[in-house]
């Protein structure tokens, strides 16, 4: 097993020789592989009180406040009150602790296991040995401590009390100089908890006597030997081999999980019903992650994207460099050679792309028309209006606020969207509105793929498509520069470095996946997009009232009429705005003051009619 992941066992036998107290936190529930039999997997509790009792402790007495003492009969716990009741020599000296010993010395056995004690009683009696010069050297685990104590900044009197315990018994242990003692562990204190911030700090802040060690979640060689370990019964198709490129995929696909979650997969490749054809490796993760059997990506094949340019072109008309650009990342993407689908980081969101260019020039369409093309829904486009983030606190809208702030129960924005739809493009409008610090959140997203919300919850981004848009330069951007693209870039390249002075968010973006889009100068641009404007009118106009189509005199003259009212600052925007102004409001006021009621429009064709080459329209209904 990788020693990167076993490293906190040599942590714990070289601490316990030096310290008083332990507070071992992080991935606690999970299991260890035993050294000894390399078919017996191991509880963390049952592996330090394998170790510790290596470490020559002779009893390891566990508790925990609904199971009480475990790992020692009813005699033995008896013998260790008996210890703790002698007087020590700063009993002696009047330092004695006001709280006495317990009250019973024969503790109710509540099973065959277990001895059920007050965790007074408990800390009482590990506090007092801890003071004495015992020939028998006692640990004391505290399982699922973080359940121990309430709110840090509203302890009870209760608790108050047993931290004075704890710390007074740390701080008070015998010293000993003795050469034949010193090499040997002292009695001590454990704390087995899942996070180090539920511990009240004034327990092990600035203590030498304590020591934190953390247990970390398996890297990549502790997970790639779980798995083949477990391949004889991981039921995928194709199946997991040594070397090769399906057990590489899956074990980049299984960053973040525990080993029991890769021993629960196990078990659920073999609970699918036996007529379905065996599920790949990385549809099995996303049953297990999602709930969902069939990922989006797995669906991505070379056929789709050899149709991505002409899929795109449907929507977002005149941005063809910018349609191209896309398709270039995608292609990169699918084959592997950017670091995003099918490679060694896997966590990291899937693309990355910065859209900047003029207002109403299709950043926003494009970016919806990848969300459709990728996850087949407009609605997989998650967009979020980065102007409403522009002070300093906004972060807590996107991961929620932490515990005992307003908001807590609600979550964040973002980590709540993800949550909902992992298989989602992001899209950040108009980023450069948003304040600095918010900034900060990107780079973990777009380094690690992951997000801790406010609810200490882990948000995996590593299916995602992130998108940022941005109108920087385009107030001194010209349409008549003669190399548009690269003055937009260097744009972007200066507000990063000179102004929010984070390159470091630059590079995770990369220079090569900012695309700059055009300047919507052509007519024959904004005509298209007049066109594609119609067909929804058409279907709503059939929805609504019932019409079986429109009909132009002259479709081309009256959209030529119409895109010369554009203001061509705003774009395709512009364009929208002129066919709602010419011809959306004066249909509305034909269908109000002259049809009445769909019962007169039902099957019947709208005719437009052209006032000249005016964009003046009258309607008929044939």
């Amino acid at each position: 097993m990788a020693s990167g992941h076993l490293g906190w066992q040599d942590g714990l036998l070289r601490e316990c020789g030096i310290r008083r107290g332990l507070i071992l936190h992080g991935n606690v529930v999970d299991v260890v592989p035993d050294l000894t039999s390399p078919d017996r997997w191991r509880s963390v509790p049952e592996t330090v009180e394998a170790l510790l009792k290596q470490r020559g402790y002779r009893h390891v007495v566990r508790w925990d406040r609904v199971t009480g003492v475990s790992g020692i009969d009813a005699r033995t716990w008896k013998e260790l009150l008996t210890q703790a009741s002698a007087p020590s020599s700063a009993s002696a000296a009047g330092d004695e602790y006001d709280m006495g010993l317990p009250a019973s010395t024969s503790p109710e056995r509540r099973d065959g296991a277990s001895l059920e004690v007050t965790p007074q009683d408990f800390l009482t009696v590990a506090s007092r040995l801890m003071r004495h010069a015992s020939p028998d050297r006692v640990a004391f685990v505290l399982d699922w401590s973080h359940y121990l104590f309430g709110t840090v900044n509203a302890l009870s009197e209760a608790e108050r009390g047993w931290l004075l315990l704890m710390g007074r018994a740390t701080r008070d242990a015998l010293v000993t100089l003795n050469p034949a003692d010193i090499d040997r562990p002292q009695t001590l204190m454990v704390f087995l908890c899942q996070g180090l911030s539920v511990l009240p700090p004034s327990l092990y802040l600035n203590n030498p006597l304590f020591k934190e060690i953390h247990l970390p979640l398996p890297p990549r060689v502790a997970r790639e030997e779980v798995v083949l370990q477990l391949a004889s019964v991981l039921n995928v198709e194709p199946p997991v081999q040594p070397r090769s490129r399906v057990l590489a995929d899956v074990v980049d696909a299984l960053e973040g999980m525990t080993l029991r979650d890769i021993l629960n997969l196990a078990k659920l490749s073999r609970q699918l019903p036996p007529h379905l054809p065996r599920m790949s490796a990385e549809s099995l993760v996303n049953l297990y992650r999602y709930g969902e059997r069939h990922s989006p990506w797995e669906q991505l094949n070379r056929e789709k994207l050899a149709k991505a340019v002409e899929t795109l072109r449907l929507r977002v008309k005149g941005q063809d460099r910018a349609v191209e650009a896309v398709n270039q990342i995608l292609v990169r993407a699918y084959t592997g050679l950017s670091g995003l689908q099918h490679s060694g980081k896997q966590r990291t969101p899937k693309g990355v792309l910065f859209f900047v260019g003029p207002t109403g020039v299709g950043k926003t369409e494009l970016a919806k028309a990848l969300a459709q093309f990728l996850f087949g829904d407009d609605d997989a486009c998650l967009r979020f209006d980065m102007s409403e983030f522009n002070h300093e606190h906004a972060d807590q809208r996107l991961v929620g606020a932490p515990p005992g702030y307003v908001g807590y129960e609600e979550g964040g924005q973002l980590t709540n969207a993800v949550k909902k739809r992992p298989f989602s493009l992001l899209l950040f409008d108009e980023i450069e509105k948003a304040h600095p610090r918010i900034l900060d959140k990107f780079l973990q997203i777009l380094e690690d793929g992951r997000l801790t919300d406010g609810k200490g919850d882990t948000v995996l981004f590593s299916d995602t498509v992130i998108v940022f848009t941005s109108n920087i330069g385009a107030a001194q951007v010209s349409a008549d520069d003669p190399d548009v693209n690269n003055a937009f870039i260097e744009r972007v390249r200066s507000h990063f470095v000179n102004q929010l002075e984070r390159p470091e968010l630059l590079g995770r973006i990369g220079e090569g996946n900012i695309i700059p889009f055009n300047f919507m100068t052509d007519d024959r641009f904004l005509i298209d997009i007049a066109r594609s404007k119609l067909e929804p009118l058409r279907r709503r106009l059939g929805e609504k009232w019932g019409t079986v189509g429109i009909r132009f005199e002259d479709e081309t003259m009256a959209l030529q009429a119409i895109i010369g009212k554009v203001d061509r600052t705003s774009g395709g925007r512009g364009v929208l705005n002129a066919l709602t102004t010419c011809l959306i409001d004066p249909l509305a006021q034909f269908l109000f003051d002259v049809v009445g009621s769909p019962e007169r429009s039902q099957g019947r064709v709208l005719k437009v009619v052209q006032a000249g080459t005016k964009p003046i329209f009258d309607f008929e209904l044939e």
